[in-house]
């Protein structure tokens, strides 16, 4: 586990040192509530569960997975970088487990993901999103976050270590980017929907991180979900199978890569 953090450290260092990359990531999903969500929410008020217009607040938890994806497509970035200039090779003849090579990028990706979500939380609460303050649900949802990224960031990984041209690992990552937001309840009640967005929002994760985090971290957020909402329960466990499937897929393709 030690060599896991020594390697978070590495990244957290570079991203302090080379700041734009983490402003670049927290740019585009502030632009979605600020811009989308402002010339969306007159438009969406009369499908609103709640009857109310409320619409950035019902959106802000769709766009923290938004940003949660796309840190954990920067993750995936950096290993494959890693991988071309030969610096993987170098932690392979360092005595450390395998594992704790993929779990120090990983985590990082996942930290930086918690800072953005905070950042876009804070953004939401300053354009009137009405948050709770029981810090049971914070921690909750955070959990949730933090899953959420942990799983796409091992998904990532395994991309990563699957090719060696940044253009090819873009091409094939982003083809899971903004489907994902769509085919989910993070810009739309699952009520509006047809019946088989309905169905691959059900299969799709991002409905669960999101329904999670509003029924946990924010005001009525059952009610904001309206008479479709996921159970807590079912979310979290979701969230868990997901972080299993995807560290899996991570440590499969990272062990046949360096065979």
């Amino acid at each position: 586990m030690s060599a896991a953090l020594t390697l978070w450290h590495k990244h957290m260092r570079k991203s302090l040192v080379h700041p734009e990359e983490i402003i670049g990531l927290l740019l585009q999903p502030i632009l979605w509530i600020v811009l989308f969500g402002v010339g969306m929410k007159s438009l969406m008020a009369p499908v609103m569960p709640s009857g109310s217009n409320l619409y950035i607040t019902f959106m802000v938890p769709g766009i923290v997975a938004l940003s949660a994806l796309g840190g954990a497509v920067g993750g995936g970035s950096t290993w494959l970088m890693e991988r071309v200039q030969g610096i993987v090779k170098e932690y392979l003849v360092a005595p450390i487990p395998r594992l704790s090579i993929l779990l120090g990028n990983a985590l990082s990706t996942v930290t930086k993901s918690l800072f953005q979500a905070i950042v876009i939380f804070i953004v939401g609460i300053l354009m009137g999103m009405q948050v709770t303050t029981n810090p049971l649900g914070w921690l909750g949802g955070f959990l949730l976050v933090a899953g959420y990224g942990l799983g796409f960031a091992g998904i990532a990984l395994a991309f990563a270590s699957k090719t060696d041209s940044m253009g090819a690992y873009h091409s094939l990552i982003f083809l899971l980017n903004l489907p994902l937001l769509f085919l989910s309840n993070a810009l739309y009640p699952l009520d509006v929907l047809p019946k088989w967005m309905q169905i691959g929002a059900l299969l799709n994760p991002t409905s669960y991180v999101v329904d999670g985090m509003r029924q946990t971290l924010l005001v009525n957020g059952t009610a904001l979900s309206g008479t479709s909402v996921l159970p807590l329960w079912l979310c979290f466990a979701v969230i868990a199978i997901f972080v299993c499937l995807g560290m899996w897929l991570a440590f499969s393709a990272f062990r046949s890569s360096v065979r």
